[in-house]
Formats: structure tokens, sequence, C-alpha cells
């Protein structure tokens, strides 16, 4: 190389101010929206929900039952209990009638037939009379007021006014100073026990 190529000084490249102004502004841009693009993520970060907030696994867990009433379940069973009680009374009381109306039905007849044998033996005897006869009329009472006792009472309607749920009329006469459907006569009495009647008593009615 020569020296006047050395001594003469070499041309720097000029810059153009325009393209290095707009080289500036877009990287200026991209900082703001690298920033802002940051900023808007910071912002959606503090504005999200903490991790497992509204997500199944973080619901809130289920209220506690609430702790039983111990006096009302006490009560309940208490009233409870009555009811079986009184249930259990009144299915003994039902029983029982049952039973007492059940044997009375069976003992009836034997206490017709020796109403009959003591009003046949005493109509023999006339005025007469016997320790046999009377010890035997005594038994007989015993046996009614034993009845009578359970419950159990003997109907002998004569007067009364016939009652077809008490009475079975045999016949009708006419009778004179009695009003019709009046009991004249008793062929064999019945028996009621309570309101339920164990044997209809049988009846003349008068006409």
């Amino acid at each position: 190389m020569s020296d006047a190529d050395q001594n003469t000084p070499q041309e720097e490249p000029v810059l153009d101010a325009e393209l290095v102004s707009e080289e500036a502004a877009e990287a200026a841009s991209a900082v703001a929206a690298e920033d802002g693009s940051t900023g808007a993520l910071v912002e959606e970060g503090d504005a999200a929900p903490a991790p497992g907030v509204g997500s199944p696994e973080g619901e809130s867990p289920a209220e506690a039952p609430a702790a039983p009433d111990y006096q009302d379940l006490y009560l309940r069973s208490a009233a409870e209990m009555d009811n079986l009680r009184k249930r259990s009374r009144r299915d003994v009381g039902v029983a029982e009638n049952r039973g007492v109306a059940k044997l009375a039905k069976e003992l009836l007849p034997a206490l017709d037939n020796l109403d009959r044998a003591l009003a046949a033996v005493e109509a023999a005897e006339g005025d007469e009379e016997h320790t046999l006869t009377k010890g035997i009329r005594l038994v007989q009472a015993e046996l009614t007021a034993a009845l009578t006792r359970v419950g159990i009472t003997v109907d002998i309607p004569l007067g009364a006014p016939f009652d077809p749920h008490r009475h079975e009329a045999l016949t009708q006469q006419p009778k004179e100073n009695t009003p019709p459907g009046t009991v004249i006569d008793v062929f064999q009495p019945g028996y009621v026990h309570g309101e339920t009647v164990l044997r209809a008593a049988k009846v003349v009615v008068s006409a």
C-alpha cells in the first residue's frame, strides 16, 4: 500500500437517522410489549384463585350432622312403651273375657239341668222342705254368684219390654191389662257378659 493510501482517511459509513430511529422505536415497543405481557400475567396470577380453592379437592367439607335430641328420643320411647303396655292390657282383657264367655257357655246347660231337677223334686215334695234339696239350692246359688263375680249376670226379663237383641220369643199370647210387646213368661233365663249376650232368654210375649 502506498503512503498516499495510508495518509488518506477512510470514509466512515454514514448512518441513516431515520433508520436508527425506526430500530429504536421497534426495540422500545418490544420491551414495552414484553413488560406488558409480564404485567398481565402477574395481574392474572394475582386474580387467579389459590391452588385448591374452587376445585373439587378444595371444596368446603359438608356440615357435620347436628347432635341428636336425647330428651325428645326419651319422651318418644316412653310414649311408645306406655302405648305398648296399654295395648297389652287391652289384649289380655279381651282374651280373658273370651275365655270366661267360652267356659260359661259350656256350664250353662249343666246349670239348666240342675235347676230343672230341683224344680221337679220340689214339686214332688210339695210343702215339705228336705235338707238335701235345700243344700243343692245353696250350691246352685254359689255357682250363680261365681258367674256374677266374673261379670256374667242372669237375665230374667219378666214384665220387661221385649228386646230382640237379648230375648228369643217362642210365642205370643194376649194378656189383659198388659201392653203388647211385654214379656209375660220366661221359659229359660238368659245370660249376659257385659254387653255380650251369651244366651238369649226364651220368653213369651204379649200380643
